[in-house]
């Protein structure tokens, strides 16, 4: 009974030091915006109904140098600006074409010594070495007679035009075909495909 008692005791020891530990702090009040955030919003019928459907945004329109050439009639006009960029990388000749014409406009202000442009159709896989063959041929940078050019426009400066006319079985064979500028250190970014469909 002593120990039933010894028990007793020590157990109402401890919860006498356990009530006089300080109680934990009550946590602190919500600011404002938080107790009305979590207050349950009330709502009319029509706030609550869907918002209609707003119509698809329009798809901007493709950077310059990223569309495809226009064709109209066998022929199609590009341009070339003071930036060493066409406003096409692509040209898609049609079939039922026997001659192909490409216009070149250079639309930028600096002169063909500092920034000419041309148009010169060839296979991909020449394209480097006629570039480099004709970069001391002044002023239109193609080696006279090179057998590898299907065709090329005059080199042309600022606020100039040029053409070239020629025959589409020319671009039929084993390609890749492109067209590109041969002025120096242009081809890295003035180039296109060119084919036939």
């Amino acid at each position: 009974m002593t120990r039933s008692i010894f028990a007793v005791s020590a157990l109402a020891l401890a919860l006498a030091a356990c009530s006089k530990s300080p109680a934990p702090e009550a946590p602190a009040a919500a600011p404002a915006e938080t107790a009305t955030a979590a207050a349950p919003a009330t709502t009319t019928a029509a706030e609550a109904a869907p918002a209609p459907e707003a119509a698809p945004a329009p798809e901007p329109a493709p950077a310059a140098g990223t569309m495809p050439a226009t064709v109209t009639d066998c022929a199609t006009t590009i341009e070339a600006n003071d930036s060493m960029k066409y406003n096409a990388d692509s040209i898609t000749v049609p079939a039922s074409c026997t001659q192909f014409t490409i216009n070149l406009k250079h639309v930028g202000k600096m002169p063909i010594t500092a920034m000419g442009h041309n148009v010169v159709i060839a296979k991909q896989a020449d394209m480097a070495r006629i570039a480099a063959d004709g970069m001391s041929v002044s002023p239109e940078h193609i080696k006279a007679g090179d057998a590898r050019v299907i065709a090329h426009t005059r080199m042309i400066g600022g606020g100039e035009s040029a053409s070239v006319s020629f025959d589409v079985a020319k671009i039929k064979g084993d390609g890749p075909y492109e067209f590109f500028c041969s002025f120096p250190g242009h081809l890295a970014l003035m180039k296109g495909s060119i084919a036939v469909q």
